[in-house]
């Protein structure tokens, strides 16, 4: 189990509903919980120097 962070106040774009993101930065995931739809979140290059 890995430690997930919710994102506050933004929408899925499959579902529309609000509020129910969550990150898993240690998967590099955006999940869903309404839906179940994901996203891989990387950061851009260069950014992290």
């Amino acid at each position: 189990m890995t430690l997930a962070h919710f994102l506050d106040n933004l929408r899925c774009s499959v579902c529309g509903t609000l509020n129910a993101l969550w990150l898993d930065p240690v998967r590099g995931l955006v999940e869903c919980r309404e839906c179940g739809q994901r996203a891989l979140a990387f950061p851009e290059i260069g950014e992290c120097e």
